[in-house]
């Protein structure tokens, strides 16, 4: 598991950011495209057209997924990916009707789609531990 486990977090954590980020260069394939647009509208203040920031959304998170799989510039993709969570959680506080049933422990379905992010981030900031060397030992007395 050690020897295997972050390669294989990385290409699993790679698969979804591509699978998720090409269903929105699809208008109307993403299930959380009105959310995802709704959301940039807000943060950008509406300063950036829903179809250009649906394909920026797309490209980014198809990017950081490519990065992830192929393992280069890994800092860079954990960076992006760590920025595109903040704006991928903002709804949090920008929509809380929409992610909650009964604040602050009845999700909706939205909601559980964005509090599973916490998982995404966790091993993003796990992968980012041993790009710069940092091992997982197969026998911690090595």
């Amino acid at each position: 598991m050690a020897r295997y486990g972050i390669t294989f977090l990385r290409v699993s954590l790679g698969l979804i950011f591509i699978w998720f980020g090409g269903l929105k260069f699809i208008p109307g394939a993403s299930p959380a495209e009105d959310l995802a647009l709704s959301t940039i509208s807000v943060l950008t203040l509406d300063l950036i057209p829903q179809q250009i920031s649906q394909f920026m959304l797309a490209a980014l998170e198809t990017l950081i997924g490519l990065l992830l799989i192929t393992g280069t510039l890994m800092r860079f993709a954990i960076l992006l990916l760590l920025v595109q969570m903040g704006g991928t959680m903002s709804p949090i506080i920008l929509f809380p009707e929409l992610v909650f049933n009964q604040a602050p422990f009845i999700l909706t379905i939205e909601g559980q789609y964005i509090i599973k992010n916490f998982i995404v981030i966790s091993a993003a900031l796990v992968i980012g531990a041993t790009v710069r060397g940092g091992k997982l030992k197969a026998d911690p007395d090595e």
